[in-house]
């Protein structure tokens, strides 16, 4: 092989096609023409002896010459970045990045926003791209560029294979509107003959970790709504004679709307853990960025 002729952009062009299986959506990623992605996919062909993709009603399938080569072509692209990256300086007030995180509507609200106010300050031309989570695709879209960062339940499944590491740990807190819980300690028949909200983000039902809490003292409470989103679950509270169970952060964040007790009965709380891929990790923009967000959910 001659190694004067070796070009990168092809690798690139591979992986966008073995990560989209769309021509137009991996022209798109690489910010070609759809002709000009053809005519590096005719290269690749001529270079592999082999069709790599082959047309569907859907868009393209790859070969298993062409799945043979998604692993190497990765780890060839990794290494170049890392290659680029070596001793490139990073000044978040003049640098012009865009990153892409996932996460919940919780951590948007609570973490996120105030998170990027005092980002706005210390680096102006830096974008954020904040996304709702991906749920069980976060891995696949971290490996393949459509993520940066995702924010996951600490020791859930969608860490798999990632590195991660746990940024903060959240307590539950009991809301009603304000003026609506006139003490900080509500008794537990006055909350069990209330009625009810919850967060249930895939509609699985009107019950979450405070009904199993109750179960287990034998009791039951009313849950007249489930809502996708804490933000909504708030709004709903505030608006109404509702109860509701809700992380404190986020809660914190509405205390001019909210009255705020401490559940009558014990819930478990959680942790969030910030997720990355190994292709970013020594990234300077995305090692600052990531080191930024784990002190602001510290000090938070």
């Amino acid at each position: 092989m001659d190694t004067r002729r070796l070009d990168l952009n092809l690798l690139l062009a591979l992986d966008a096609l073995l990560s989209e299986r769309n021509v137009t959506r991996a022209a798109k990623r690489l910010n070609l023409s759809q002709p000009a992605l053809s005519a590096q996919l005719a290269r690749l062909r001529t270079h592999f002896g082999d069709q790599l993709f082959t047309p569907t009603s859907r868009g393209v399938l790859p070969t298993a010459a062409a799945e043979e080569l998604r692993t190497p072509v990765r780890r060839a692209l990794d290494e170049a970045r890392r290659v680029f990256d070596q001793g490139r300086s990073f000044d978040p007030a003049t640098a012009a990045f865009t990153f892409t995180v996932s996460s919940s509507d919780y951590m948007q609200a609570s973490v996120l926003l105030p998170f990027l106010l005092a980002l706005n300050e210390i680096a102006p031309n830096l974008r954020m791209m904040a996304r709702l989570g991906a749920g069980r695709a976060t891995s696949a879209e971290l490996e393949r560029g459509g993520l940066d960062l995702a924010f996951v339940q600490a020791g859930g499944p969608d860490v798999a294979g990632l590195r991660s590491s746990l940024v903060l740990e959240e307590n539950y807190i009991g809301i009603a509107r304000r003026g609506g819980a006139t003490e900080r300690s509500m008794t537990l028949e006055r909350f069990v003959s209330a009625r009810h909200v919850i967060v249930s983000p895939a509609g699985d039902g009107f019950s979450g970790p405070t009904d199993e809490a109750l179960a287990a003292l034998g009791l039951t409470r009313t849950v007249s709504f489930a809502v996708s989103s804490f933000v909504t679950l708030v709004e709903a509270v505030s608006r109404s004679d509702l109860l509701a169970v809700a992380p404190a952060r986020l809660a914190s964040r509405y205390a001019d709307r909210l009255d705020m007790f401490e559940p009558p009965v014990a819930v478990p709380g959680f942790g969030i853990a910030m997720a990355w891929h190994d292709r970013t990790h020594d990234h300077p923009a995305h090692r600052w960025l990531r080191d930024r967000l784990a002190t602001f959910c510290r000090d938070a």
